[in-house]
């Protein structure tokens, strides 16, 4: 059974820093596609907004919306995802995601998310 569990959110000052962590259990990393995915506020009937993908350390995509700011990377020796967060913005504010997916889009895994909020 594969787990995912997001760690690092918390309250942040506009232009601050935070660093998110996926630990994973159940599934070997290199397996999977990775993403974080996040959820504004007040849009919790809208999909939820894809931020940053992990194929693999040369295969990485952002939202347009990011790039430049946050970096996403993988330890596949801890099994753990990561988000670092530069430069946050007040609308970077939301609960962030971490999803996984076999490469063959048979399953998807959700973690609970974690929530980050960016005063201005």
């Amino acid at each position: 059974q594969v787990q995912l569990v997001e760690s690092g959110g918390g309250l942040v000052e506009y232009g601050g820093s935070l660093r998110l962590s996926c630990a994973d259990s159940g599934c070997t990393f290199p397996d999977y596609v990775w993403s974080w995915y996040r959820q504004t506020p007040g849009k919790e009937g809208e999909s939820r907004e894809l931020v940053a993908v992990f194929r693999s350390a040369d295969d990485i995509t952002y939202a347009n919306y990011v790039q430049g700011r946050f970096a996403i990377s993988g330890d596949a020796t801890r099994n753990t995802l990561f988000l670092q967060m530069n430069s946050l913005k007040p609308e970077d504010t939301a609960v962030y995601y971490c999803r996984a997916r076999t490469r063959d889009f048979e399953n998807i895994y959700w973690g609970p998310g974690t929530q980050v909020v960016v005063s201005s």
